[in-house]
Parts: structure tokens; sequence; C-alpha cells
């Protein structure tokens, strides 16, 4: 018997709202120990995911220093300078979650069979993805669930019997 979605996937979703502050979002994380969480808009509609990822491109991006060949050692020190002087005045101003999130929401059929989900998430370079019933989101399927099937003789005795 195949396994699917429903059985392995984590039903409880904590989602954020997108109008929340990286910081916040960060702090979100870290206290639910989860590397990401679905983003929602005003309606409760889920319209992204937002990962410890996204805010550690988003930092790492605002500090990073690329100065060009062609410009003088001069002209250097100044785009550096005139960067730093950006970026301290873009801290003022709090990043939202709807800034940083990825705004596509990949999903699954809660009976999709867990080798499709697996196939999905490798193609796709997926560490998380959404399970569904009739269009609404139910659970979540993420590496970590994964590795439970693989873990479990059971469920790996019922994916190796399926081709």
């Amino acid at each position: 018997m195949t396994v699917l979605a429903r059985e392995i996937m984590t039903p409880s979703i904590k989602a954020v709202p997108q109008s929340w502050t990286m910081d916040r979002l960060a702090r979100f994380l870290t206290d639910n120990e989860i590397t990401g969480s679905p983003v929602t808009d005003e309606s409760g509609d889920i319209v992204g995911i937002a990962t410890l990822k996204d805010i550690t491109e988003f930092r790492w991006n605002a500090k990073r220093s690329e100065p060009g060949n062609e410009l003088t050692v001069e002209d250097q020190q100044e785009a550096r300078r005139l960067r730093l002087v950006l970026f301290e005045e873009m801290g003022k101003v709090p990043v939202e979650v709807r800034d940083i999130m990825t705004p596509i929401v990949l999903s699954v059929d809660e009976t999709t069979p867990v080798r499709d989900i697996a196939n999905i998430m490798m193609s796709e370079h997926l560490h998380r993805i959404f399970v569904t019933r009739d269009a609404k989101i139910t659970g979540i399927v993420t590496t970590y669930d994964m590795l439970k099937v693989v873990s479990n003789e059971e469920l790996t005795k019922r994916c190796a019997s399926n081709s």
C-alpha cells in the first residue's frame, strides 16, 4: 500500500503575517525551533514562505562588499562608504516579511504518494512542501518528515514495494 502525504505530514502549521518585521520572524522561528513558516495575508490566505535562509540572504546582501575592478582604490572606498551609509539607513526602517519571503507556494494533495513528494522536493531543491485538501492547506511535509519515513521500517517497506 502506497504511503501518502497525509500519513507523514505535520498537521500543525505555524504561519506568520506578511506584515511582521524580519526581526520578529527570526525570533518566532528560533522560539519555535523551526527553519521556515508559511506567510499569510490580511485574509489569512497563504501568500508565500519565509525561512531563516531568506533572513540570512537579506542580511548578507546588505553587508556584502563588491568593489568593482574598474574603480580606483579611492572610488572603491567611497562606494563602500556610501553602501554602508545606505544600509545603515535601511536598517532604521523595519524590513517586513513580505519583503524577504518567497512568493511561490508549492503544494501537493493529501493523497500524493511520498515517492512523488520526494521527487518534487529533490527537483525543486525544497526543504518543505505544503499539503492540501480541497485547495486548503492541511499540513506540511518537511525533510524531517521524509527522514521519518526512512527510519520507520514499515513505511520504508511500503514505499519500496510500490513502483
